[in-house]
């Protein structure tokens, strides 16, 4: 069975560190999650623009 390509580095995966190839390359990963470098951008729904305005009293 072959495993996918390591998606930070693209060599061939491992199956002790599946997907990655490496503990190195596994590690990246999980730094780029921590800084926030994989954030979903988000926009504002018109319900919390509303909700907003009406706390200024």
């Amino acid at each position: 069975m072959t495993t996918a390509p390591c998606p930070i580095c693209k060599k061939p995966g491992s199956t002790e560190y599946r997907p990655f190839c490496s503990r190195r390359c596994s590690d990246v990963d999980l730094q780029r999650w921590l800084v926030g470098s994989y954030a979903i951008p988000v926009e504002a729904d018109e319900a919390d623009s509303l909700h907003d305005e009406d706390d200024g009293n």
